[in-house]
């Protein structure tokens, strides 16, 4: 879904509490090349929206540079995904908003301030907009410039530049058309991030807490809330729903089956993971974000 026209790297890096995923595209971008993962020990990684997401920065620093050198080659540029509970993504409507960015930054930033815990203007943003119903919506992402620090510095420790960065849900739904209503839920660690786009427009994002050890039933009970939401205000029924997650998902396929009459499907269609460099096996809906960002223009 997200589209760009400038040059991209080759390469991507998704940082998540379970491990680190190290990616790179074949020369034209049509699909993965070669992929690999490492995992990391439980809590070295908690992201969240205050500094201190990283426990140990040296042990990161050395997975990435351990998962980059795999699959990198010459190559030093990367594409940084980071995990959705580091980043702030909000819907934000204005009647109107200056087309260019510069101008439209300080507007967003202003509206920011009284819908996120920590300080708007100095944080790092990035936001599209566009125009439907005669207003202007936005689509916002926004990271404390600490935590963003602390993950870029790991980065860059292992001798890698992010030249772009974004969060593991938006980077997932580049891998999708959704012309018609779709769901996605993502697990990773104890969070659980939903999204919602129709039209190709993320029309719903939300990030939730989930309590270790939840059952798949209990997920889907959290994750309903969301689909009468939609269904209650744009007056349509959600149609395709996908999973992503490193883990099992049949208990949350089933739930969410039950609740809405819709077979839930892991995102690995139209994934072409390439080679894997991992001696352990880790599921095509994992490379979601990593796959999405590179083969997806």
């Amino acid at each position: 879904m997200a589209r760009t026209r400038i040059p991209k790297p080759r390469l991507a890096c998704e940082i998540s509490p379970n491990g680190v995923i190290a990616a790179r595209a074949k020369s034209d971008g049509s699909r993965l090349d070669v992929h690999t993962w490492r995992k990391l020990e439980r809590d070295l990684v908690r992201p969240s929206l205050t500094p201190g997401n990283i426990a140990d920065p040296t042990t990161l620093t050395q997975t990435i540079e351990g998962a980059l050198s795999a699959v990198a080659g010459r190559k030093r540029d990367v594409i940084a995904v980071l995990p959705d509970a580091a980043v702030r993504v909000l819907l934000l409507d204005f009647d109107t908003l200056p087309d260019k960015a510069a101008e439209a930054d300080p507007i967003v930033r202003f509206r920011l301030r009284k819908s996120v815990p920590f300080d708007a203007d100095h944080a790092a943003l990035s936001f599209q907009s566009y125009r439907k119903d005669g207003s202007v919506r936005v689509l916002a992402a926004v990271c404390p410039r600490e935590v963003l620090t602390e993950y870029e510095s790991a980065i860059r420790g292992a001798g890698y530049e992010p030249g772009i960065v974004l969060p593991s849900m938006l980077a997932a739904l580049s891998a999708i058309e959704a012309e018609r209503p779709t769901l996605l839920v993502k697990l990773d660690g104890n969070y659980v991030s939903i999204a919602i786009a129709q039209s190709n427009e993320v029309v719903f994002y939300r990030t939730l807490d989930i309590l270790p050890g939840r059952s798949g039933t209990d997920i889907a009970n959290e994750v309903y809330p969301s689909i009468v939401f939609f269904e209650d205000n744009y007056s349509a029924k959600i149609e395709r729903i996908f999973l992503i997650s490193s883990s099992n998902t049949e208990e949350l396929a089933q739930a969410l089956h039950e609740q809405t009459g819709i077979r839930a499907e892991n995102l690995d269609c139209g994934i072409d993971a390439g080679e894997s460099l991992s001696g352990d096996s880790l599921p095509k809906s994992a490379l979601a974000g990593v796959a999405g960002v590179l083969t997806h223009a």
